[in-house]
């Protein structure tokens, strides 16, 4: 069955009466295309005015479609040879962290990724894209592995955010995640990373340190959900749009913020219309980026790094009252 969000009614409404109109003509052999062109241009006009001027919560609703390109989809389809490595050498493997070695063109790599599930069973298997402290460790050993092999890491970014159950907090969510954000800011290869759909708080930042970061164009990231921060300062969900709007969480915000470096545009109605357009950008925009960091030196990515979170954020100094 479809997967429709309320904003996309009319359009669907509009398709389905075109169908019905071809339908019709098949049947009685009638010349319809002076009355199903004005209906195709309606239609088109239509897409327009919708995916063109979408609020936040829109977006939100948009990265979370279930038909979107997950990190696997697009691990396999920019890589070749690409081998799957599990497990964290500590006793776990994290089904919501994917990872493992690749090549894109001439270049080795190493990929990691939040994997969501599209049925019941893959969810669960998945555990909704929520990485467990097992999750990062694995990560963080596939990002070691890449130092040692002086290889480039591709990070896939999808996720509401990090378990927040009682297993992951007795064995060291919080520890996990900040060890990570640790070893990335000194992790001396390249980093290039990509939100193509959800980016939520730590959950997203626990893999989300890098040298260039991008974001799909209808992906949203950001310190906390919608939900959760209009629970928090309204006691209620249903304040969820009117949170997405003041989190400032679209790629288009965090473009002006400075905590992302481009945004990469996809089709129209979103990723899953087209994924092999998608597909192709982040492929192509992974050669193009690549060279540029591979002719640094392992200390001169370390310092850009730190000298690139550094000037994020914005304040200003007061001169003292005394």
């Amino acid at each position: 069955m479809e997967y429709i969000l309320d904003f996309e009614k009319p359009i669907r409404e509009l398709e389905a009466r075109i169908a019905e109109t071809r339908r019709l003509a098949e049947q009685t052999g009638l010349d319809i295309s002076s009355s199903l062109a004005p209906l195709e241009a309606r239609l088109e006009q239509l897409k327009q005015d919708i995916y063109r001027n979408l609020t936040p919560w829109q977006r939100v609703q948009l990265a979370r479609h279930p038909a979107r390109p997950y990190a696997l989809d697009y691990i396999h389809a920019i890589t070749e040879d690409f081998v799957e490595l599990h497990g964290d050498r500590c006793g776990g493997d994290d089904k919501a962290i994917v990872g493992g070695v690749g090549k894109i063109g001439p270049y080795g790599v190493i990929l990691i990724g939040q994997q969501k599930g599209r049925d019941t069973r893959t969810r669960q298997y998945r555990n909704f894209g929520m990485p467990n402290p097992e999750g990062y460790r694995k990560a963080r050993r596939l990002m070691k592995l890449a130092e040692k092999l002086h290889k480039p890491v591709i990070s896939f970014i999808d996720t509401p955010g990090a378990h927040p159950g009682t297993h992951a907090e007795e064995f060291g969510q919080a520890e996990s995640i900040a060890r990570n954000l640790y070893e990335m800011a000194q992790l001396q290869v390249p980093i290039l990373v990509f939100i193509v759909g959800e980016g939520a708080s730590g959950g997203a930042l626990g893999i989300g340190v890098g040298d260039k970061i991008y974001m799909l164009e209808n992906t949203w990231y950001s310190v906390i959900s919608p939900e959760s921060c209009a629970s928090i300062l309204w006691r209620s969900w249903e304040y969820k749009e009117k949170a997405a709007e003041a989190l400032h969480l679209s790629a288009q915000d965090n473009l002006k913020l400075g905590t992302i470096d481009e945004i990469i545009p996809e089709p129209l109605g979103g990723a899953h219309q087209n994924p092999t357009v998608v597909y192709k950008a982040v492929r192509e925009k992974i050669l193009q980026d690549l060279p540029p960091l591979l002719a640094l030196s392992g200390e001169e990515l370390v310092q850009r790094r730190l000298e690139k979170y550094s000037r994020m954020g914005r304040w200003v100094e007061k001169a003292s009252a005394v």
